[in-house]
């Protein structure tokens, strides 16, 4: 028997269809757009789950296209469902973006990236420009855009002075234009065929990441939020709208002032089947590709998410998996373990103290922890606690939910290594995030002293430190406080904890030993306004 080849790396549906690869059919997630209506619908799922893939077969059923391409959908489960449906087929405009190449060393290089992606969507939908429909005002602004899109080097003569002043009202204007440039192309598109517009747009979240790991996250926030804004909220030629991303951005960040989103996360209970690999949809493929008894093995290594109430299979790694089977492989492998992007959990553990290291320990011996969980995320507040930690781990597929309860006000995990792969990764890689976060710097004077109370070697420590790693503006007594609780972690033997009530009071920083016939050392955390005023 000759088998359908592995669609490994293809995230493209008419691709997948026309050369034969196996498909794990999720057509029905279409029905389930046009049955709940609901205009703006953000996804986040953790990376490799299937969500450009999904993107892709949407553009492919509701995109008006120049050529028929219903014929893709042929034999799928959408085909077999009521004609009402099929009256959605190919009959919207469409506008399909992919905001994972918008990241750079700067703004401007994730600027320039983006004005690349949304160029070619425009260019893409070049045809416009030869209708009469559209003003010749429209037909100008369009092509300003697709103009300024494309990077061009200046060239600058000898002795030529440049107008700083004009080149900062003009970059004003461009900036300007491109960040309502989705809903200008929708008016256009509207206009044209007659139809409001479906906008697609994955890995929404990639730009923000990037952008506050390189520093430059005000001036991308700015950027996005009138560029979504105008788009998803002020735009009357909007029909619908699908954003999927890894993580839910915080309202205030980028989605300021739209009311309207259907935010459905990894703990939402709808559409919990459509992303991933459902245990009955795995079992399928292991019964194709004749690899029964290996079912076992493949629910120990890729199984055990849960997306609201459905258990389901890492995608990419169980597609590796079947390959790797069908080509005589002894052993599973963790093909996860660098697809994802690591940078935000690494930051964190790398500020994590021995407390949050001792329930990773727990974790990887097979233990539970039970967490508040915060589903919008702000990236300006990410190093504040080590509760968001926590958060990454979660939503970003390192960790399961086993069950979840409501205290107060606030949402609670409890929470497990989801299968093998993982627990490779977490013995792999952020045991040794850890230990190389231990080795990076030497506090054996500064922590020396503190238990010596040696008050003059303490201060000139923490003068390096703070002269190192802060600015005159962070001269506020809760960043100091931050500062040298985060300092004080590192000590072995010992853990400081902040603003923790013992006895009839509340310690600013209280180091605690874990031999408790050593010494404990309380820390009282002063601002003096004044220089003169500190002793």
């Amino acid at each position: 028997m000759e088998f359908k080849p592995f669609p490994i790396g293809v995230d493209n549906f008419e691709k997948i269809i026309d050369k034969g690869y196996y498909y794990v059919d999720k057509t029905l997630l279409i029905k389930e757009f046009i049955d709940k209506k609901s205009e703006v619908n953000v996804f986040t799922r953790p990376r490799r789950f299937g969500k450009s893939l999904n993107i892709s077969m949407l553009q492919y059923y509701f995109e008006n296209l120049k050529s028929d391409k219903a014929s893709i959908f042929a034999g799928l489960k959408i085909m077999n469902t009521s004609d009402r449906y099929y009256e959605h087929q190919n009959k919207y405009p469409v506008i399909k973006m992919s905001l994972k190449g918008g990241e750079g060393s700067s703004f401007n290089m994730a600027y320039i990236r983006l004005k690349l992606e949304i160029g070619g969507e425009f260019q893409r939908h070049d045809y416009l420009l030869k209708s009469e429909k559209l003003s010749s005002n429209q037909k100008q602004h369009y092509q300003y855009i697709i103009e300024k899109s494309i990077p061009i080097p200046l060239k600058k003569k000898a002795n030529e002075k440049q107008d700083s002043k004009g080149a900062e009202i003009e970059i004003e204007k461009e900036m300007a234009t491109f960040s309502s440039s989705l809903k200008f192309l929708s008016n256009c598109l509207e206009r044209y065929y007659g139809k409001k517009v479906i906008i697609l747009i994955d890995e929404y979240d990639v730009p923000l990441e990037k952008a506050f790991f390189r520093g430059f996250y005000s001036d991308m926030i700015d950027f996005l939020r009138s560029f979504y804004q105008d788009a998803l909220k002020t735009n009357d030629s909007l029909d619908f709208a699908v954003l999927t991303g890894c993580l839910r951005v915080s309202k205030e960040s980028i989605f300021t002032g739209l009311n309207n989103p259907d935010i459905i996360s990894i703990i939402s209970n709808e559409y919990g089947e459509y992303f991933g690999f459902t245990e009955a949809e795995m079992r399928e493929a292991l019964v194709y590709y004749k690899l029964e008894e290996k079912e076992d093995e493949v629910r120990d290594w890729y199984n055990g998410y849960l997306f609201g109430d459905t258990t389901v299979y890492n995608p990419w790694s169980s597609i590796k998996y079947l390959k790797d089977m069908r080509n005589n492989e002894l052993f599973p492998k963790p093909h996860w373990a660098n697809t994802s992007s690591n940078t935000i959990i690494r930051e964190l553990i790398a500020i994590a103290d021995d407390e949050v290291k001792d329930e990773i320990e727990h974790l990887i011996a097979g233990g539970t922890i039970t967490k508040p969980i915060q589903e919008d995320i702000v990236y300006a507040e990410i190093m504040e606690s080590s509760d968001n930690l926590w958060n990454f781990l979660f939503f970003t597929g390192y960790l399961k939910k086993v069950s979840k309860f409501q205290q107060g006000e606030d949402i609670y995990l409890k929470m497990k290594i989801p299968n093998r792969e993982i627990r490779y990764i977490y013995n792999k890689h952020i045991g040794k995030w850890f230990d190389k976060r231990v080795e990076e710097v030497d506090m054996t004077n500064l922590y020396t002293a503190v238990l010596a109370q040696d008050i003059a070697t303490f201060e000139d420590e923490i003068i390096n430190f703070l002269g190192e790693s802060i600015s005159y503006m962070d001269n506020h007594e809760n960043f100091y406080h931050g500062f040298l609780t985060g300092v004080l972690r590192g000590m072995k033997g010992y853990r400081a904890t902040s603003n923790r009530e013992s006895g009839n009071g509340r310690g600013d920083i209280f180091i605690r030993p874990r031999d408790l016939r050593k010494t404990a050392i309380i820390l009282e955390v002063k601002v003096a306004k004044k220089l003169q005023h500190l002793e």
